[in-house]
């Protein structure tokens, strides 16, 4: 039974404009736009439609055009005034670890990623909230979205819950592009020249999320639309039922990305050229054979005189005979089905420093050291012949993701994908390293995708995850399971810690399921904050005092790593980077990235220490010896006086550390 309030239709007076909208909506849809208000009329269309000459076709032009696009495009411009706070604690292997969980907004996050992590992304999957005309909540605010994502959060004391789609507004298109174009601004930044995106979205936004990549890829670096069969995922209060969802994938240069080498699903997979493993590796240069004196794939012993080469063509091998080496030579020539003289083309690899050489029409071909120790011949070419297809059945939809994360102990509260999908997404990425991002993390499956893939191929792919930690309410029916398994666990009650918690537990899963797999299954967390530099706010009403206020310039109860930390974001260092720490005159020197910035961050630094303190950053500076130019950053308010602080500039610079910085 619905009930009626002072806010329903039914309790108010006849709205004779909504009424008049919805007769020229029947009559003529087109008319129909959307502005600030709500949904208003195109009255130059209106014109059009009556025969008025007035109209003319100055403003029409091909494109996805909005109300906000200009200020959204804005929002992505504008620097952010946060930064990211570590936290070992919530952290698995922190100080090993390459992989990293953002918890905070995704907007905020992505700025503050830039200088570090521009171009340097491989691949980005997202799985951003659909347009459902339910609640999404991103606090995008032009003035202070820092300000106002404290609020939405629970960590400040603030206004009502803030969200960027309600009820009241329904499925507004609007709204939903203004919250992913700015996003979708930064995230390109981030890719590498030869990185791709891939987005999941269902029906309702896909026509209007193809035009926004379009606009802001390039129509030209489309490469397809993915539909996904989300098996048992079905309304069945639907006409029509909708058992499928799309995933788009945008190249940052299609001219760059390579043909992906990824394998059909139904194409059988136990065939040992289709394991990563075997089919992406290039022989290096082992030891010289003492006989032939020719250069040996690594793997074979340098007094190896005789052996056997089988050749097969992929993507369908088939046994086609052995050539033997006998005396550090090829002999008995096999041909394949190509054409090609098998013996020839290994001894012409060899010979090559094991370089990938061409036949006479121009086709690569590469070796591989199979199990048994022998050379397998593969035509790299078939192998850059992708079998990825644009209907991706098998994978399962909702049900099978969350029993993953049964499996696991995981509890997620929303639509989490297969883990094996994108497991998939992932191969496409040519190669088994690089940084893979997903800026709607939800339950976390692109991370442990990105962990069972390094596990299977023995790869060193990073991840990188944000999310937001909107809180859970227990008062919700489709909440109060995940704010009761929060509880359990002893942690708030927010989706960023149902992320946190899959993820450790999928880490553990990985390493249990390989025993020697010694790869990388931790991850660093970091929580989005205000800065630790204070900003300048005078109060006019007593300047005395705000200057008093303001004589240390860092804000009161933060730590030397929250202070460090942002440095490397501002000077554009990875927030994997080693920092190591020295005490030098009683006071703690940290050395980050090999010494490509230093820092003393003690609170106090008389004239007596500055001799000493100097001298000892200068010897570590000389032992560290970094490859480029070193930045040496202070506490400003430390400094006992202006000639403390003078002599100690003076000194480094005279050793060759000319940037000197306080805060």
């Amino acid at each position: 039974m619905q009930l009626i309030d002072a806010t329903s239709p039914e309790a108010q007076s006849a709205n004779i404009v909504a009424d008049n909208v919805e007769q020229l909506k029947s009559l003529f849809p087109e008319l129909i736009t959307e502005g600030p208000g709500g949904v208003s009329i195109n009255v130059d269309v209106l014109k059009a439609l009556v025969g008025d000459n007035t109209v003319t076709d100055a403003d029409e032009k091909y494109g996805l055009n909005w109300h906000g696009k200009r200020l959204a495009r804005q929002l992505a411009l504008t620097p952010s005034t946060g930064t990211l706070r570590p936290c070992p604690d919530e952290s698995v292997d922190w100080d090993t670890t390459q992989n990293l969980m953002i918890e905070g907004d995704n907007l905020e996050v992505l700025k503050l990623l830039q200088k570090s992590y521009a171009g340097k992304v491989k691949l980005i999957y997202i799985d951003p909230p659909y347009n459902t005309g339910k609640d999404f909540v991103y606090p995008d605010n032009f003035q202070d979205n820092i300000k106002n994502y404290l609020e939405l959060t629970g960590q400040v004391e603030g206004g009502q819950k803030i969200s960027s789609n309600t009820e009241s507004s329904g499925r507004f298109h609007t709204d939903w592009l203004n919250m992913m174009y700015p996003r979708l601004k930064l995230a390109r930044n981030l890719l590498r020249d030869d990185g791709v995106i891939f987005c999941s979205i269902d029906d309702i936004e896909v026509s209007r999320l193809r035009a926004l990549f379009d606009d802001i890829f390039g129509e030209e670096n489309f490469l397809a639309q993915f539909i996904w069969r989300t098996d048992g995922n079905f309304d069945n209060q639907a006409k029509i039922k909708t058992c499928h969802e799309y995933i788009l994938l945008y190249a940052k240069s299609v001219e760059c990305f390579p043909h992906p080498p990824v394998v059909d699903p139904s194409t059988p997979t136990d065939s040992k050229l289709f394991r990563p493993e075997i089919r992406n590796t290039i022989i290096k240069n082992g030891p010289k054979n003492p006989v032939s004196g020719i250069t040996l794939p690594i793997g074979f012993p340098a007094d190896f005189e005789s052996g056997c080469i089988t050749s097969r063509v992929t993507p369908w091998p088939s046994y086609l005979g052995d050539a033997i080496v006998k005396n550090g030579k090829l002999v008995n020539p096999i041909t394949v089905e190509s054409g090609w003289s098998s013996k020839d083309l290994a001894l012409e690899f060899i010979k090559n420093n094991c370089v990938p050489i061409e036949d006479s029409k121009g086709q690569e071909t590469s070796f591989v050291i199979a199990n048994s120790g022998a050379i397998e011949v593969v035509k790299r070419r078939s192998d850059y012949q992708s079998h990825v297809i644009s209907v991706l059945n098998g994978f399962g939809g909702t049900q099978k993701a969350t029993a993953q994360l049964i499996e696991i102990g995981a509890f997620f509260n929303g639509y989490p994908k297969p883990v094996d999908l994108i497991r998939y997404l992932v191969q496409m990425a040519y190669g088994k390293d690089g940084i893979f991002l997903d800026f709607f993390a939800g339950s976390g499956p692109c991370g442990h995708a990105v962990m069972e893939q390094n596990a299977k191929d023995t790869g060193t792919r990073r991840y990188i995850l944000v999310q937001i930690p909107e809180p859970l309410d227990s008062s919700e029916e489709n909440q109060k399971a995940a704010a009761a398994y929060c509880d359990q666990l002893g942690k708030p009650r927010t989706i960023a810690e149902l992320t946190k918690e899959r993820l450790r537990r999928a880490g553990a899963k990985v390493k249990a399921d390989n025993p020697i797999f010694a790869g990388d299954t931790g991850f660093r967390v970091f929580k989005l904050d205000t800065s630790n530099i204070r900003a300048w706010n005078p109060n006019p009403a007593n300047l005395e005092e705000t200057l008093f206020a303001h004589q240390d310039h860092l804000v009161e109860g933060r730590a030397e790593s929250d202070i460090l930390y942002e440095l490397l974001l501002k000077l554009g260092l990875d927030l994997c980077v080693p920092i190591e720490q020295r005490t030098v005159t009683a006071k703690d020197v940290h050395a980050i990235g090999g010494g490509v910035l230093m820092a003393c961050l003690a609170p106090a630094i008389s004239r007596n220490d500055v001799e000493a303190l100097a001298q000892g950053i200068v010897a570590w500076h000389k032992e560290l010896s970094p490859a480029g130019d070193t930045t040496c950053v202070f506490r400003d308010s430390a400094f006992a006086d202006d000639v403390a602080k003078t002599n100690l500039a003076a000194i480094l610079e005279q050793a060759g550390i000319a940037s000197v910085r306080s805060l």
